[in-house]
């Protein structure tokens, strides 16, 4: 049997489990990076072209030469290496990519950890051997990866829409739609397409600013689904995520609260069901479950992230800017690493360190909503008014089914609304107020309003509302332009207490509880 254990330099690397470690400490390479690393020592020290590459580690995905290049990167960052002095990986201008050393065999345990003095002199003379069976071996790993048994044309379509439903991409996305859809046109009632397809329909809504009937239609997919199948996490799980894009978050934790009690693997909807926890107020909650994951929590999108933020919530601001810094180097494709840390920087004060890191976001080509009111409202603290305009015009255009765009562009537009507009605006956002539809963060939408209607009282208990149904950020009341007019009512102060009462007691149960992480404990507000 082929070895499944390799050195490269003081890297160790392991096949079977997926692992690298360095001196026995492990290092964190995973998913496609860990799939590129393999690809690479499988041609030794082979020039290895962005086609092959491409075509080993991505296919049936299609991505370009930058999707490559910036993966190559996150790998490299991962093993502490430097493209401009590399001592893993080296570029091949204008043909792609190879290691700087031959990787080697590891023949035993105990070899991982050290090379013995006794047989150091003699590596030398058997080292090109052992990188050709190396290579051999590792090859042989590489073609032999588990393969699926044959399917079905239909169960094949479904499971490569699977595969491009979970890259993360907009036009992946759109593919698993189209391949969802011609598997169910061969066979309109299997679970599993209908199931992806209401995945793929909440994830244009929640991920790619689709107008909202996708996620009326992923819904109406959902429903279906655990009204067939109701011990099904899966089934659960769709619906769950339709409901939280149509933001009916009481539905949606409750949906996923039931696919995880009936698959406590189910990762991914306990991390869902954590983020609303949080929108609900209840922190510590959502720390824990996200804490809490079964098995690989690594394979949970954006959890990183979360867990931040959640700490953020919970004021354990420098344990929280330290994750988001990390992310925002590492993950430059996340989106929500992108927001993160320019808005972390932003509640800080720190405002020339926000604009220089949004600055770089918006490099990433990353685009999202978030990035954009946030590049007004830093706007508006240089009283740039023009330039916040510009921002949210930008929001709007990204996202014009979207409400807070909307809103933003009437306020700070050249010309001041009049009152049908606001009569309209107001209306409809508590219209969604008395079907309890509303976010806690969209009853500071409607404080924006009532405060620019010259409704400061309405204003005031808009903002009371947002407090009542969760909302934590209290930082972002003390910072953000978009409340100016509120920030010195007395009643605005209360407000703010009140959040950092509940937050602090909610602090105390994490400092106090066995699952608290050791890099909170003594640490300070």
């Amino acid at each position: 049997m082929s070895a499944t254990r390799y050195r490269l330099l003081d890297l160790d690397i392991d096949l079977e489990r997926q692992r690298v470690t360095r001196e026995g400490a492990a290092v964190d390479v995973q998913g496609l990076s860990f799939q590129l690393l393999a690809c690479l020592l499988c041609h030794g020290v082979d020039v290895v072209s962005f086609d092959t590459l491409i075509d080993e580690v991505w296919s049936p995905a299609v991505v370009g030469e930058e999707t490559v290049t910036q993966r190559v990167k996150l790998l490299r960052q991962a093993l502490g290496d430097d493209g401009r002095s590399p001592r893993y990986i080296r570029s091949v201008r204008g043909r792609g990519y190879q290691l700087c050393e031959m990787p080697r065999a590891i023949e035993s345990a105990a070899e991982a950890v050290a090379v013995s003095p006794a047989r150091h002199g003699r590596q030398r003379l058997v080292v090109a051997v052992v990188a050709v069976i190396a290579v051999a071996a590792i090859g042989a790993w590489w073609l032999m990866r588990p393969h699926a048994v044959p399917l079905s044309a239909s169960q094949e379509r479904v499971q490569r829409a699977n595969y491009y439903a979970g890259i993360g991409q907009r036009d992946n996305n759109e593919r698993a739609v189209t391949l969802y859809l011609q598997a169910l046109a061969s066979a309109p009632q299997d679970p599993d397409a209908r199931i992806g397809l209401s995945r793929a329909y909440s994830a244009r809504v929640c991920l790619y600013n689709f107008p909202y009937e996708w996620a009326q239609a992923a819904r109406k997919l959902g429903d279906e689904a655990v009204k067939n199948e109701p011990s099904r996490a899966a089934a659960w799980s769709a619906l769950a995520y339709a409901r939280d894009c149509m933001g009916d978050i009481d539905g949606a934790i409750g949906a996923y609260e039931k696919a995880f009690t009936l698959d406590p693997t189910d990762n991914a909807s306990r991390a869902s069901a954590a983020y609303l926890y949080q929108e609900r107020g209840r922190l510590d909650e959502a720390l824990h479950a996200n804490l809490d994951m079964h098995g690989d929590a690594s394979r949970v999108r954006f959890r990183d992230v979360q867990i931040a933020r959640e700490m953020e919530l919970l004021g354990f601001t420098d344990a929280a800017g330290q994750r988001f810094a990390r992310s925002f180097q590492l993950y430059p494709d996340n989106v929500f690493s992108n927001i993160a840390w320019p808005r972390y920087l932003f509640l800080r004060g720190r405002l020339v360190e926000a604009q220089s890191a949004l600055d770089e976001a918006m490099e990433r080509n990353t685009p999202h909503v978030e990035l954009y009111v946030l590049a007004g409202e830093l706007a508006l603290l240089r009283d740039d008014r023009a330039g916040a305009l510009a921002a949210f015009t930008h929001a709007a255009q990204l996202r014009p089914q979207m409400s807070l765009p909307a809103t933003l562009l009437g306020l700070y537009g050249e010309q001041a609304p009049d009152g049908a507009w606001f009569s309209t605006r107001i209306g409809e956002l508590r219209n969604q107020a008395s079907q309890q539809t509303l976010y806690p963060g969209e009853w500071l939408e409607l404080a924006m309003l009532l405060q620019a209607h010259g409704e400061h009282e309405a204003a005031l208990q808009a903002v009371n509302a947002a407090v009542r149904s969760g909302y934590s950020d209290s930082a972002y009341l003390q910072a953000s332009p978009l409340l100016k007019s509120l920030a010195s009512d007395p009643a605005y102060v209360v407000a703010i207490d009140s959040i950092n009462r509940r937050v602090g007691e909610q602090r105390q149960r994490v400092l106090a509880a066995a699952w608290c992480p050791p890099e909170l404990r003594g640490s300070r507000p």
